[in-house]
């Protein structure tokens, strides 16, 4: 009973599988406890952040990785190395939905925002093998310059991500699945056949009413079989159900 294997589902990280703070202010606070930046550059770093944010929100938030020029890209193993549940306490239900995809022979992968070693931590404590696409960081000489190499992952990026990984992995975009949780992540919802829009902004949600998407809220759902992807896997084909 279980689906071909050319069936991708896609996952966002921070607001759909991980409740706030983000994994990469989780990461700023380790660098910080740690003396890795110190607490006056932390708050230079957080005081351009916010005159960034009121020039320009996404960008702020896209490029503003300063604090790590210098820093040794090892931290992001040594961060790994500390984690537990009650670091990344994900949603059961979205871990359920995880656990389903991987039961139908679905190909499982992370299209995050957040930095790449950050994502590849936060994927070994999920369940089943998780491939990830996030945000690369410039690296020379072992240490970040504080610079992004290449886009960052969100917006069109990521559509583009999950085309490429589309055409990687030979999946079948039509009958593939993704979910996300902010407007930013309108253009990979678009990009599959069963969008879902899980614990969704407002302005998310207004969209997927509009187009008929299905909606979740990992927030308030407990662990256990999801009727989320009972009716997402009742919308496949008889065939392709089998």
């Amino acid at each position: 009973m279980n689906a071909p294997k050319n069936v991708g589902a896609f996952f966002d990280l921070d607001g759909t599988l991980l409740p706030a703070p983000s994994l990469e202010w989780r990461f700023i606070g380790y660098l910080v406890a740690g003396d890795d930046i110190g607490v006056a550059a932390a708050c230079r770093w957080l005081a351009q952040f916010t005159l960034d944010f009121l020039r320009g929100p996404q960008a702020a938030i896209e490029d503003n990785k300063r604090y790590l020029a210098g820093l040794r890209e090892s931290l992001a193993t040594d961060w790994a190395s500390t984690l537990n549940a009650d670091c990344l306490p994900f949603y059961a239900a979205g871990i359920d939905c995880i656990r389903w995809h991987l039961a139908q022979r679905h190909r499982v992968f992370i299209v995050s925002g957040t930095l790449e070693p950050l994502a590849l931590a936060a994927a070994q404590h999920l369940p089943g093998q998780v491939g990830t696409s996030a945000t690369k960081l410039e690296v020379r000489d072992g240490k970040w310059t504080g610079r992004l190499e290449g886009e960052h992952m969100s917006g069109k990026a990521k559509a583009c991500s999950v085309r490429a990984l589309a055409t990687e992995h030979n999946l079948d975009l039509d009958r593939s699945f993704a979910y996300g949780n902010r407007i930013a992540d309108l253009a990979m919802l678009e990009a599959v056949g069963h969008p879902v829009a899980a614990n969704p902004s407002s302005r998310l949600q207004r969209v997927a009413r509009v187009r008929g998407w299905q909606v979740v809220d990992w927030r308030k759902v407990k662990a256990g079989p999801l009727a989320a992807n009972h009716r997402a896997v009742s919308r496949l084909s008889p065939k392709e159900a089998q």
